[in-house]
């Protein structure tokens, strides 16, 4: 069953106030540090969110003229514009903006995406453990399965394997099976790294070599 507009806020609401928290003591060189999201340090990826949660209908429209239809280059922009220089002061605009419930014309589960695959693109790098809703990481994960790697989805990833959440008995597609907890799913379908250990099965190895340098989240407008 699909989340309400109203649950999906609410979640997105608790998550960047839960990763401001988490993030409220890290060292100066810990900002440097490479994300899961590749060429992006966790400073950048923070400046997204900031950037993602201020963007509405218009403004999406605006900044992706801007950047001649480019989301890269509208994705990069918007870290430009929100990323300080001090990334406490980014961490500050994050939770000015955690409650915003603006959104470009996209489909809502790519709020969930945004939220919960950039959330583990910081904490696994910083070694910090992240829990997140069973039905938002499965909400999310059916919406990636259904789009195109082109409009930021995961659908090509996971052709010709059955993905199984170990964690919900959830399940996805037919052929070999990769079993695995939803939130590692999530991630490799979104195109990061997951350490192959943690999927079980004999579509296991396929579906970890299709993740390394890949685009990914969200219906074209994110990462």
């Amino acid at each position: 069953m699909r989340a309400s507009a109203a649950t999906i806020w609410q979640t997105v609401h608790a998550e960047r106030r839960r990763l401001a928290a988490d993030l409220a003591g890290l060292r100066d060189d810990q900002w440097r540090l490479p994300s899961l999201c590749p060429g992006w340090d966790v400073h950048d990826v923070l400046a997204h969110l900031v950037s993602t949660a201020r963007t509405g209908r218009v403004s999406f429209v605006r900044d992706l003229l801007m950047a001649r239809m480019d989301f890269d280059r509208a994705n990069e922009n918007g870290i430009a514009r929100h990323k300080s220089q001090d990334p406490r002061a980014t961490l500050q605009a994050l939770k000015k903006a955690a409650d915003l419930t603006r959104t470009p014309p996209v489909n809502l589960a790519t709020r969930l995406v945004e939220a919960v695959v950039h959330g583990e693109d910081i904490r696994r790098p910083l070694g910090i453990a992240g829990r997140y809703p069973e039905p938002a990481i499965v909400q999310a994960l059916g919406y990636q399965l259904r789009t195109p790697v082109s409009f930021g989805g995961g659908r090509e990833r996971a052709a010709g394997l059955r993905l199984i959440d170990r964690s919900t008995g959830a399940a996805w597609g037919e052929g070999d099976a990769v079993e695995a907890d939803g939130i590692d799913l999530l991630l490799a379908v979104s195109g990061r790294r997951v350490d192959q250990e943690r999927l079980v099965g004999a579509g296991a190895s396929r579906l970890a070599s299709t993740t390394p340098g890949a685009p990914t989240t969200g219906s074209g407008a994110q990462r």
